[in-house]
């Protein structure tokens, strides 16, 4: 069973940085599509990062529009971790945010991960 544990969520001024992290158990890490999802209240989860392999020690990138240009989705294979590094937040940022991963990034794409982190709060304050 793969474990994810999550920090790094807090409470921030609009216009300011939030790194996440989230540090996975086991050694097949480094194969798994990994992401971040955030729900806010009121609203459906949404996938707003995501990162998975296309190559030899290469990484493909991907972000929800309302995070595009602010937030960079990054891992550290060493570590067993993958980030989150939010930058300009926004109020509307605030949310639960959710690491996740899933050997098919499919799944990942699709809402659907088999492994989820606990969660951890962002607020972002106006």
């Amino acid at each position: 069973q793969v474990q994810l544990i999550e920090s790094g969520g807090g409470l921030v001024q609009a216009g300011g940085s939030l790194r996440l992290s989230c540090a996975a158990s086991g050694r097949t890490f480094e194969r798994y599509a990994m992401g971040w999802f955030r729900q806010a209240p009121g609203k459906e989860r949404e996938l707003v990062a995501s990162i998975s392999w296309i190559s030899w020690r290469g990484s493909i990138t991907g972000y929800a529009e309302p995070v595009l240009g602010r937030f960079t989705i990054s891992r550290d294979i060493a570590k067993n971790t993958v980030y989150l590094q939010m930058n300009s937040l926004k109020p509307e940022d605030t949310a639960v945010y959710y690491c996740a991963g899933d050997d098919q990034k499919e799944k990942l794409r699709g809402g659907t991960p088999q492994y989820w982190g606990q969660g951890t709060q962002v607020t972002v304050s106006s």
